[in-house]
């Protein structure tokens, strides 16, 4: 009897260490992958010699079908020594912007840009776990019941140099609400034409607390309480 209640331990603790080795593994080693952050599409070479570029990108941009908006926040697992970056996205955008002027130099106003964040969902992985149930942490902490819509404004930019021939960079001082308070943000962008559509993309760094936001909080992981907003937004003309 003695024997049996040793091997029984013993085969015990021999199961536990698997678990806690898996564990290991799934959480802790390098099985992590995060994707690149949200940029401007890569031209084609063979449609960038066969078409000639636009004369112009005067006039009214409404955000299409393609364009995507999201964050990107380090997590650090129990007993872990580097963050992973977890990452989610919604491909629910909508809004609109104007544009006037010429190739020397464009004003861009009334710039609207609004994400569903009900539809957010995590596309980073971690392997032996299911990243999708952060969402529905960040949908509880961002109160998204009360509060679906994250929504970008801003009244004016300019954009110097051709948007036609090559990306630009664009600086975009504006208001960002997000849990019904609003904060002054400034955007960091790059504009560009692909075919008949202008393609912007970029990013900014907020501090949940600004918005009311306690970083998401678990037994096995802790949460920065900075984030970066990222998009990647493909309009066409109204």
């Amino acid at each position: 009897m003695r024997r049996n209640l040793i091997v029984a331990a013993a085969a015990g603790v021999a199961i536990l260490a698997l678990i806690g080795g898996g564990g290991y593994i799934y959480f802790f080693s390098g099985l992590r992958t995060s994707p690149a952050t949200l940029a401007l599409s890569s031209a084609s070479p063979t449609a960038s010699a066969s078409s000639p570029a636009p004369t112009g990108v005067s006039g009214t941009w409404t955000i299409a079908t393609g364009s995507l908006v999201g964050y990107r926040v380090q997590e650090l697992f129990v007993g872990a020594t580097s963050k992973h970056l977890a990452v989610a996205r919604t491909s629910s955008v909508s809004g609109s912007l104007n544009v006037s002027g010429d190739a020397s130099g464009y004003q861009v106003s009334a710039i609207t840009m609004t994400a569903n964040l009900s539809s957010l969902h995590s596309v980073d992985q971690v392997a032996g776990r299911d990243v999708s149930q952060r969402d529905g942490v960040v949908t509880r902490q961002l109160s998204v019941q009360q509060f679906p819509n994250a929504t970008f404004t801003a009244t004016s930019t300019s954009v110097s140099g051709t948007v036609t021939s090559a990306p630009v960079d664009v600086t975009v001082p504006g208001k960002l609400t997000i849990r019904g308070l609003t904060r002054d943000v400034s955007v960091n962008a790059k504009a560009q034409m692909v075919g008949d559509r202008l393609e912007i993309a970029g990013t900014l760094t907020i501090n949940m607390s600004d918005y009311g936001v306690s970083p998401p909080q678990a037994p096995f992981v802790t949460v920065d309480p900075t984030a970066t907003i990222e998009f990647d937004l493909f309009l066409t003309r109204a």
